[in-house]
């Protein structure tokens, strides 16, 4: 399948696999590159710019094909070292990044831009798209309110929000949030995307370097399975439903509640303890309504087989008869 994503990221398969803080890893970035999409580092996954140079070696070790890196900017009372990371990327020479985050991404872009690489910039919002296309990112993921993590402060699913930036967007961009099977690739085309980004999917697969029991916690749960935390902070935050984030919704439901009322719940060092050992009453993880559309963990090679099979199916066979009939 031929598009402007495919042929902008040198990829034999529409599908992206987003940057997950603690998932991004080599295991799981170089089986969906193996398998034709892009597969996606987390730079902040590890520790230092020496950690992720050596992340980047061991990836190679695993694929020839292409894969980027995600660097997200975020505020923080001590922010990691965004342009060490940066030139870790870039003298490892990889080609694509993955970015998200505040406007003071503005300063990845210059570093990575001045090294071409190859920018795929992460949005909520179309006006956030159409800034990003402005300041010269080479293709844009929009993010629908379906999404793990963080969907924006406008709640606008991807039905709507998908059509609305590729009206305005000229250049390439991916469908991310509620993503996970061949209709939702087709969907995305449909509605004027290039392809899509899968995260929770992703997660489920074999290959997801996360504890059995929290992939197992992504079956069980269906599309109701989520909790908006940080509404009251715009910050608001798509997790999976467990007593943990549970407790964080009622902590809070009071207008007066404040962040450190929940702090020692969504703690990020907990998160990441859950997904080590599996024990869902330690902390938050971040799940997206396409729970409800996961029923299996295959490995990922089967799943986007699966995903592609399906989705030529869909056109080849069930539009067409449409449209002959």
């Amino acid at each position: 399948m031929k598009t402007r994503i495919t042929e902008l990221l040198g990829i034999e398969r529409p599908i992206v696999q987003g940057g997950m803080q603690a998932v991004g890893v080599a295991e799981l970035a170089a089986a969906v590159s193996n398998a034709g999409g892009l597969g996606i580092l987390t730079a902040l996954t590890q520790p230092s710019p020496q950690a992720l140079s050596e992340e980047i070696a061991r990836c190679r070790e695993m694929t020839d094909k292409p894969f980027g890196v995600n660097m997200t900017v975020m505020p923080a009372i001590e922010p990691p070292d965004y342009k060490g990371y940066c030139r870790a990327i870039i003298d490892a020479g990889i080609t694509v990044a993955e970015t998200a985050g505040t406007s003071a991404v503005a300063d990845v872009w210059a570093m990575l831009k001045e090294a071409d690489v190859t920018i795929v910039h992460k949005c909520t919002a179309v006006r956030h798209a159409l800034s990003a296309e402005r300041n010269g990112v080479d293709a844009i993921s929009i993010d629908g309110f379906e999404c793990a993590g963080h969907p924006g402060e406008d709640d606008i699913p991807g039905l709507v929000l998908i059509p609305a930036a590729a009206d305005k967007v000229r250049i390439p961009m991916l469908a991310s949030g509620g993503f996970g099977d061949g209709r939702g690739l087709v969907a995305a085309l449909a509605l004027g995307a290039d392809g899509i980004n899968m995260g929770t999917r992703f997660c489920a697969t074999q290959e997801a370097p996360i504890h059995d029991n929290v992939k197992r916690k992504y079956m069980e749960n269906d599309e109701r399975g989520t909790n908006l935390i940080f509404r009251q902070f715009r910050n608001t935050a798509r997790v999976g439903k467990n007593s943990v984030s549970d407790e964080v919704v009622e902590r809070l439901v009071s207008p007066d509640a404040e962040f450190a009322d929940v702090a020692d719940l969504v703690r990020g060092a907990k998160g990441r303890e859950l997904l080590r050992t599996g024990n869902l009453d330690e902390g938050i993880f971040w799940a997206g309504m396409v729970q409800g559309l996961i029923h299996d963990i295959p490995t990922v090679q089967e799943l986007m087989d699966r995903i592609m099979g399906d989705a030529e199916a869909i056109i080849a066979d069930r539009l067409n008869a449409m449209l002959d009939g």
